[in-house]
């Protein structure tokens, strides 16, 4: 007769089996889901700013910063030129949302020609965002379960109508809606030289993160793979950088070890 240890092992052996087999079959599954994901990225307006660093060579004891809007955190020694772009998207992600997706990245590129033909393309990401499905916002847990089997009390249910009246209606996840944007991040070059780049495109890009399989990334427009599709649209209209704008540059002084200001950061509205 079997010992209690061998028995345990017995068990956990097969309960880990079916648990990777049922794993494999869950993976498996989202291939014959059909997936389209579409697109529409148009410029709105762009922005090519040069910084300048601060003359600190008769200072004694105090540190000039030079502080470019919006980015306080950055401190550069020498002149670089920066880009602001502005962009349009219209996005329908829904179709890449299914049991097994727990959230989607999804990004924005600037890529524009490299300087000697030696050179890949360059590419800097100027806007991004994690786009969670239902599951992942509203985990189900025993105590979630537990509260939905019982009867929330008068107050409770009076303020969660009251505050569902004051929200606005929530799209589905995957449905992106930014008009006139403003960029996540301001970008700029291993050169230090952005004002009159041609041939600059804008791109979006996208990966699924399952719970349980491998992920997956964008496929270009045109391309398939069984019921997936690639995506379209995802690309804007080539453009060039224009000339430099002059902008002045605030210099701050701060005293011993002084800590800037908290950086400003983009919150797009996604879902």
């Amino acid at each position: 007769m079997h010992s209690a240890l061998v028995r345990v092992q017995n068990v956990f052996g097969f309960f880990t089996t079916v648990a990777f087999c049922t794993a494999i079959v869950i993976a498996l599954s989202v291939t014959v889901i059909p997936q389209a994901p579409s697109t529409s990225l148009e410029l709105r307006n762009i922005q090519v700013y040069v910084s300048a660093f601060a003359d600190v060579s008769n200072c004694a004891n105090i540190v000039f910063f030079v502080r470019v809007k919006g980015r306080p955190h950055y401190h550069s020694p020498k002149k670089e030129e920066y880009a602001h772009i502005r962009f349009d998207l219209d996005a329908d992600l829904t179709s890449l949302f299914n049991w097994n997706t727990k959230q989607v990245f999804a990004w924005i590129t600037a890529t524009y020609p490299p300087k000697t033909l030696s050179e890949p393309p360059s590419q800097a990401i100027i806007w991004d965002a994690i786009i969670s499905s239902e599951a992942q916002k509203n985990p189900s847990t025993p105590f979630t379960l537990y509260a939905h089997l019982t009867s929330p009390s008068k107050k409770a249910t009076k303020a969660r109508r009251s505050s569902k009246s004051k929200q606005e209606v929530e799209l589905a996840p995957g449905l992106i809606r930014l008009k006139n944007s403003k960029p996540k991040y301001q970008i700029t070059d291993i050169s230090g030289q952005l004002s009159g780049t041609t041939n600059v495109t804008l791109e979006f890009g996208w990966n699924v993160q399952p719970w349980v399989g491998a992920l997956t990334w964008t496929m270009g427009e045109g391309n398939s793979w069984g019921r997936w599709r690639g995506l379209k649209g995802g690309r804007s209209k080539a453009f060039d950088m224009p000339g430099l704008k002059v902008k002045g540059v605030n210099q701050e002084a701060v005293k011993g070890s002084g800590k800037p200001e908290k950086a400003a950061e983009a919150s797009p509205i996604v879902k």
